[in-house]
C-alpha cells in the first residue's frame, strides 16, 4: 500500500501475566514505546474488566493493531502460560476487531530485569515496574523488526486495513 507510512503503526505492546497486564503505547514517531500502565485483576481467569480497559486505551489512543508477548518456553514449546496467551489474543482480537500479533518475548522478562538493574532499582520498587517495562520491551522489539523487515510492516498494514473492512 504505497503512501503508507509508519504514522500508521498505532501500536499497543501487552505483557499478559497471572495477575497482570503490562501496557505500554507506541509514540507517534513510532521510535520508541512508553510504559503505559499495568492493569491488575484479582483472579487470574476475571478479565472482564481487563478487557474493558484495554477497550478504552485502544479507543482513547487510537490503537491499530496488538503486540501480545508470547511466552514460549526456551526450547520453542508451547506450555500452559503460552495456551492462557493464545486465547487471550484471540478473546482481544474479536472483542476489539484488530490484528494481534503475537510477539516471542522469553527474553524480554530477563532483559526488563537487567535494565532494572542496571538503572538501580530497588527491588521493593521492580515488582510493580517490571510488569509495565516488559510490556515495552516487547513492543520496542517488535518495532525494531518491523522498522528492519518491510516485508512484516506491509503485513500488518494490510491486516489493519482488512480490519478496517470490519
Amino acid at each position: 500500500m504505497p503512501g503508507h507510512g509508519m504514522e500508521e503503526l498505532r501500536l499497543l505492546g501487552l505483557d499478559f501475566g497471572a495477575a497482570t497486564v503490562g501496557v505500554a503505547g507506541s509514540d507517534g514517531l513510532f521510535l520508541t514505546a512508553q510504559p503505559l500502565e499495568v492493569i491488575r485483576r484479582k483472579h487470574e481467569s476475571k478479565l472482564r474488566q481487563t478487557y474493558a480497559r484495554i477497550e478504552e486505551i485502544v479507543a482513547e489512543r487510537g490503537v491499530n493493531a496488538l503486540i501480545v508477548g508470547y511466552p514460549k518456553r526456551l526450547d520453542n514449546s508451547v506450555g500452559e502460560r503460552a495456551e492462557k496467551t493464545e486465547a487471550f489474543a484471540a478473546d482481544l482480537e474479536r472483542r476489539t476487531g484488530l490484528p494481534v500479533v503475537l510477539w516471542d518475548e522469553r527474553l524480554t522478562t530477563v532483559e526488563a530485569g537487567r535494565a532494572l538493574n542496571s538503572a538501580g532499582v530497588k527491588r521493593e520498587t521492580r515488582e510493580s515496574v517490571i510488569d509495565k517495562l516488559a510490556a515495552v520491551v516487547i513492543l520496542q522489539s517488535y518495532m525494531e523488526f518491523v522498522s528492519n523487515h518491510p516485508e512484516e510492516k506491509e503485513s500488518l498494514l494490510s491486516r489493519i486495513a482488512l480490519s478496517r473492512l470490519g
